[in-house]
C-alpha cells in the first residue's frame, strides 16, 4: 500500500490546494438576516424631570422616552423590564416608534418573556404606520416563518415598503429576493439596482453580493478589480463572507499582488468567526507556504475546526497528521477515525487511507475485506491509484473473500459498512 510510505509527497499535495470561491459563494439570499434593533434618541439636552412627569401623565411620546431612560441607565439604575413597561404604556396608545421597539424587545426577550408571536404583533402595528425598521423586521418574520407563517411574498412586500424609504437591510433583502427569484420573479437587473443603492449606504452583506456579482459577471461586466473593492469595504466592516473572498484573492494574486501575509489576515478573521473553508485554506497557509513559518500544530487546530463542521477534506488531512505524527504524535487509531468521517462523505482518499490501515492492522482490527472493500470505494470515486493497489490486494485474497468485500462496497455505500458496529469512537 504505497501511498501510506510515501506520506512526504502526498502530505505536501494534499496539504497545498486551497479552497477556492467557487464552491462556497453563497447565494445572495437573505444576506442580511438579523432584526433590525433601535437607536437611542438624542436626549442629552432634555430635562429627565419633565420626561418622568409627563411619562406619569400618560404621555406617549414621553413614556417612550422615558422607556429609553431606564433602557440606558440615564439617571437611574439600568432596568428592562422598567424600560419594557414604559414602552408598552406607550405603544398600547399607538405610538409607532414605542410599538416597533417593543417588539424588538420580545424578539430578544430583554425585559419581557421572548415571545416571536408577540414581536410580529407589534412589529405590524408600527409596520401599518410606516416605521421603516419595524417593516424590514416583519419582512424578515415572513421570510424565515417565525412569528408567523413563512411566506416568501409576503416578505418582498414587506422588504419593499422598507426600501422605499432607504432602509439599507431591507434594500439588500429585496435584491436578494430578485437575484434568486423567491417570492417575486427573479431579475437580475433589478437585483442589481437594489444591491447598488443599498451597498452605497455601507451595507456590508450588500458590498459582498454586489462583488461577487463583479466577480462572476452576473448583471454586469466581469470587472475583478471592482469585486476586490467591494470585498475589501464589506470585509473591513466585519462581513465572514467577504474576509474569506479577499483572503482567496491575496492568496492567489487575483487583482492585487501575491501576499500570502494579508491571506493569513483575512482568513484568520474568516476563520475565527467560524467559515470552515477559511479554517482550511488557514491550515493550508501553515505547513504549505514558504514565505509563512511553518507550524504544524496551529495547522493541525484550524483544520480539526473545519473537519468538525463536516468538511470532509479536513477531516481527511487531520488523518494524515494523526497518522503521520505532524503537529501531533503519532496516533493510528485517531487517523482511522477521521478517515472514516471523511470517508463516510465518499472521499476517495480518505477511503484509500483507510485500505492501508485495514490491510496493514494500523490503529484498526487487520481485514483485508475491508481494505478490498474501501479500495472499491475509492476506485469508484475516482482514485486511479486505488486501482492498482486492489489488484496486489486481490491476490492475497481467497474468491469468499473478494465476494463479501465486493457485497459490502456495492452501490458505494460506505455507512453500511459500518452498521451494526456501534457508534463511533470519537
Amino acid at each position: 500500500m504505497g501511498r501510506g510510505i510515501c506520506f512526504s509527497v502526498i502530505f505536501a499535495l494534499c496539504l497545498s490546494s486551497p479552497t477556492r470561491a467557487d464552491d462556497v459563494k453563497p447565494s445572495p439570499l437573505l444576506t442580511t438576516n438579523i432584526p433590525a434593533k433601535a437607536d437611542a434618541p438624542d436626549m442629552s439636552k432634555m430635562d429627565m424631570a419633565s420626561i418622568r412627569d409627563a411619562a406619569e401623565q400618560g404621555d406617549a411620546k414621553a413614556q417612550y422616552y422615558y422607556g429609553w431612560v431606564y433602557h440606558n441607565g440615564r439617571q437611574v439604575g439600568k432596568d428592562h423590564v422598567e424600560a419594557a413597561n414604559w414602552w408598552k404604556k406607550s405603544a398600547e396608545q399607538g405610538y409607532a416608534e414605542a410599538e416597533y421597539i417593543l417588539g424588538v424587545m420580545y424578539s430578544t426577550g430583554m425585559g419581557v418573556s421572548q415571545d416571536a408571536d408577540d414581536a410580529v404583533e407589534w412589529w405590524q402595528k408600527a409596520a401599518d404606520q410606516g416605521v421603516a425598521k419595524a417593516q424590514y423586521n416583519l419582512g424578515l418574520s415572513y421570510a424565515k416563518g417565525e412569528g408567523v407563517d413563512q411566506d416568501n411574498a409576503k416578505a418582498v412586500e414587506w422588504y419593499r415598503k422598507a426600501a422605499e424609504q432607504g432602509d439599507a437591510k431591507a434594500e439588500c433583502n429585496l435584491a436578494g429576493a430578485y437575484f434568486n427569484g423567491v417570492g417575486v420573479e427573479k431579475n437580475i437587473a433589478v437585483a442589481l439596482g437594489w444591491y447598488q443603492k443599498s451597498a452605497a449606504q455601507g451595507n456590508a452583506s450588500a458590498e459582498y453580493a454586489l462583488g461577487t456579482m463583479f466577480e462572476d459577471g452576473v448583471g454586469v461586466g466581469k470587472n475583478i478589480g471592482e469585486a476586490f473593492t467591494l470585498y475589501r469595504k464589506s470585509a473591513e466592516q466585519g462581513y465572514a463572507p467577504a474576509e474569506y473572498s479577499l483572503g482567496l484573492m491575496y492568496d492567489g494574486g487575483i487583482a492585487t499582488e501575491k501576499d500570502a501575509d494579508e491571506a493569513m489576515v483575512w482568513y484568520k478573521k474568516a476563520a475565527e468567526q467560524g467559515v470552515a473553508k477559511a479554517q482550511y485554506n488557514l491550515a493550508t497557509l501553515y505547513v504549505s507556504n514558504p514565505c509563512i513559518p511553518r507550524d504544524e500544530a496551529a495547522s493541525l487546530a484550524w483544520y480539526k475546526k473545519a473537519a468538525d463542521q463536516g468538511m470532509a477534506k479536513a477531516q481527511y488531512n487531520v488523518g494524515l497528521m494523526y497518522e503521520h505524527g505532524a503537529g501531533v504524535a503519532p496516533d493510528a487509531h485517531a487517523a482511522f477515525l477521521w478517515y472514516q468521517k471523511a470517508g463516510m462523505q465518499r472521499n476517495p482518499q480518505a477511503q484509500y487511507n483507510l485500505a492501508n490501515l485495514y490491510y496493514t492492522g494500523s490503529g484498526i482490527t487487520k481485514d483485508k475485506v475491508m481494505a478490498y472493500a474501501m479500495l472499491n470505494l475509492s476506485v469508484a470515486g475516482g482514485d486511479q491509484e486505488a486501482l492498482a493497489q486492489r489488484d496486489i490486494v486481490e491476490k492475497h485474497m481467497t474468491k469468499e473473500q473478494i465476494d463479501e468485500a465486493q457485497r459490502l462496497s456495492r452501490g458505494g455505500n460506505f455507512a453500511r459498512m459500518w452498521n451494526g458496529m456501534g457508534d463511533f469512537d470519537y
